[in-house]
């Protein structure tokens, strides 16, 4: 079977899904009012409150989820057959992440711009909102490490990039300031700046002097360096310092400074970077073949399939972004539609792509089956198989492998770095957030709370000892990554529910999407808490996954009890005062 038919079957129902489903959910279940006073325009500041052109917007929000989760996620996923990857992409965008992060940015717009875990408070109570937050609070310093450690890996393994993402900064101000201080347009600097990154990732592929190798510049990769790291790991250290003072730099800088140029570059990014996938993979008409279902997996795929792939077909992340950043520049309650859905149905067209790009690369299914052996080594190998698969696709247009590898990882890079700033940003609101719950103002200020996210983003991905050697702890921390991040998911999704029960409405659309993902993640997380992580359990466990596993699990089971008191009230026993009128 020829990889396109995957994506025919594929788009269609995505684009099924935003003409008709979206289109239900916002005039029957959301309701959305175009003459409704956004928080961007009643609380507009400058920095985080800024009214934004909503294409300009949806290009923030879509490369802010868009990280390199659902390009590893499905990538991983696939060891279990194409079949059961498709499926959940394709359906759990429509019916999930569409209406999860469509619905977390409404519920956030008509409550002042506020993130979803203080919407806790108002929704089930003062004890469930500060036990979320802290799920929350421990989930975005997950995701800083984990990506963190996916950009570090990507430095080292294509070096000819790091010029091309670095480029991106400076273009990214000036775009900034030709737009807000000049009231210019930017699309057309944004194109221009995509142009002058790819030129430089074309030239640098060809011209080793162009590229940034620091195992190289260290004397190679078994080189002693200094304090007994190799070149690898004083590689990784560096990068990981380099990046951790450049989230803390654009973190902290007012949103048009740097974010949105930048995210609505790479929003053209991954534009560009689908279509050369997808016309790639209409020239070449690669076959399938990986199987579409694995009999002989060392490991059931229900429930774990629904964690692996914890983007491209729902994230617990996106409802931070949405609630978090992208709520605080919606210009019109309206372009929630398009920010929010649409995002999500982007996310699930990379998934897709990733998905077909893997299944597609190898000659056999033998050769499919040797390097997918087993689920650890689907994970050890999902990521370098996209790259050299989406490097096979992009060929189909004429653009050698070599620079094909290099304009791939640009992209990979530029989206998990989006993500990671934007995460450390989310996660500065939360420590602020707490800080003022518990009486400790100092940890509201702005260059505090950023100062204890990096530092603990940055000790979690260097200082745990793992088979990744110095600089493990992202690696480590992946699997837990995708348990929290569902879990996250579900419980947003059971906020909006709540308060669509309490303005009377219909709620199935969120409540079904709801229950299936709360019982497949809760399933699995209690299995890898108990039975594989477990150090009281006379097994080797794992200390750093158990103690934030069982945290989770434990604050969740809390929440959902509270939360279940919450739903069993009648709809006017429900208190909004900050809600909307409709």
């Amino acid at each position: 079977m020829s990889g396109i038919w995957l994506a025919v079957v594929g788009i269609l129902i995505f684009t099924l899904g935003y003409r008709y489903y979206s289109k239900f959910v916002a005039q029957k279940i959301y309701r959305l009012d175009p003459d409704y006073e956004t928080p961007a325009h009643k609380y507009q500041d400058g920095v985080d409150y800024v009214p934004t052109n909503k294409f300009i917007l949806w290009g923030h929000h879509f490369t802010s989820v868009a990280g390199a989760a659902p390009i590893v996620g499905p990538a991983i996923a696939v060891y279990w057959g194409w079949l059961p990857a498709f499926l959940w992409v394709v359906l759990g965008t429509v019916f999930a992440a569409g209406v999860h992060d469509f619905g977390s940015l409404v519920l956030s717009v008509r409550n002042r711009g506020q993130s979803i875990g203080t919407l806790a408070n108002k929704l089930i109570g003062k004890r469930a909102k500060i036990l979320f937050l802290f799920i929350i609070l421990i989930l975005v310093l997950m995701v800083n490490a984990v990506f963190a450690w996916v950009i570090s890996k990507l430095f080292i393994d294509f070096p000819a990039s790091v010029l091309s993402v670095f480029i991106q900064i400076p273009l990214a101000v000036w775009i900034g300031y030709s737009v807000y201080k000049r009231k210019g347009n930017m699309l057309i600097p944004s194109l221009i700046a995509l142009a002058v990154m790819y030129l430089s990732a074309v030239v640098a592929s060809r011209v080793p002097a162009l590229q940034i190798d620091l195992v190289r510049y260290f004397g190679g990769a078994e080189n002693e360096v200094a304090f007994g790291l190799n070149g690898v790991s004083m590689a990784f250290f560096v990068w990981i310092v380099v990046l951790m003072a450049y989230v803390y730099i654009a973190s902290t800088l007012p949103v048009w400074k740097l974010l949105q140029p930048r995210d609505y570059i790479n929003s053209h990014q991954l534009v560009v970077g689908l279509a050369i996938l997808y016309l790639g993979l209409i020239f070449l008409s690669p076959e399938v073949t990986a199987p579409a279902t694995n009999t002989s997996a060392d490991v059931s795929w229900f429930p774990l399939l629904f964690i692996t792939i914890a983007c491209g077909a729902i994230s617990g992340f996106h409802g931070l972004v949405s609630s978090g950043t992208s709520s605080k520049q919606l210009n019109n309650e309206t372009d929630a539609r398009f920010v929010g859905y649409l995002g999500a149905v982007g996310e699930g067209a990379l998934a897709l792509v990733a998905i077909i790009a893997v299944v597609t690369f190898f000659g056999t299914t033998s050769e499919f089956t040797a390097v997918y052996s087993s689920f650890v080594d689907a994970s050890n190998n999902g990521l370098g198989a996209f790259i050299k698969g989406a490097s096979q696709l992009a060929t189909g247009l004429f653009i050698p492998a070599d620079i094909a590898a290099t304009i791939v990882s640009v992209i990979v890079v530029s989206f998990a770095a989006t993500t990671l700033d934007t995460s450390v940003r989310l996660m500065r609101y939360i420590i602020a957030e707490l800080g003022m719950e518990y009486k400790m103002p100092v940890l509201a200020k702005k260059h505090v709370a950023t100062s204890i996210a990096v530092i603990s983003s940055a000790a979690l991905v260097l200082l745990p000892q793992g088979p990744k050697g110095f600089g493990s702890g992202g690696y480590l921390l992946w699997p837990l990554f995708g348990t929290s991040n569902q879990l996250l998911a579900g419980i947003t999704l059971m906020l909006i529910t709540i308060w669509l029960k309490g303005k009377g409405r219909n709620y199935f659309v969120t409540l079904i999407p709801m229950v299936f993902l709360l019982f497949m993640t809760l399933w699995a997380m209690i299995n890898q808490v108990v039975f594989e992580w477990n150090v009281f359990a006379g097994t080797d466990g794992n200390l750093l996954l158990f103690t934030f596993g069982a945290i989770i699990l434990v604050f969740a089971f809390w929440i959902l009890l509270e939360a279940i008191l919450m739903f069993s009230k009648r709809p006017n026993d429900f208190d909004f005062d900050q809600d909307h009128s409709a």
